[in-house]
């Protein structure tokens, strides 16, 4: 019996990989983090507020279409390593009708244009996201 259970975990093994915990957002250092402080009070230019709903549709959406941690392909070109980074879109969403936002993707003007490799589409993506259920309704690419 116990070269069956043995023979059984060995099998079930390499199927564990598959369930890697996800990809956390990087921290300072402790040394680092210690020394930053915060404003006594936010300062109100450039301030944006994103009502709880809209906020968890951007961040379910943006987790779909680019996840932590994704990384260009080994000899990509530069705007291929550049469409990876999250900070080259600029997001737009929207509160449609039963509780669905619509969360749209689309490469900022200025974002690659001057790295070599295949430009960047200027086609938005666009998710609608149920804000009810948290889940993906549809993409539009």
């Amino acid at each position: 019996m116990g070269h069956k259970l043995l023979l059984s975990l060995c099998l079930l093994l390499p199927g564990c990989a598959l369930f890697r915990p996800p990809v956390r957002p990087a921290k300072a250092p402790v040394e680092e983090a210690s020394r930053y402080s915060f404003p006594i009070v936010l300062p109100t230019e450039g301030q944006h507020l994103l009502p709880g709903p809209i906020a968890a549709a951007v961040a379910l959406a943006m987790e779909d279409f680019l996840p932590l941690g994704t990384k260009p392909p080994r000899n990509a070109a530069p705007t291929e390593v550049c469409a990876f980074q999250r900070e080259t879109y600029d997001v737009t969403a929207v509160p449609g009708s039963e509780d669905v936002v619509f969360v749209r993707f689309v490469a900022r003007a200025d974002a690659c244009r001057e790295l070599q490799g295949p430009p960047l589409s200027d086609v938005p993506i666009i998710y609608a996201v149920d804000s009810r259920r948290w889940i993906i309704l549809s993409v539009q690419k």
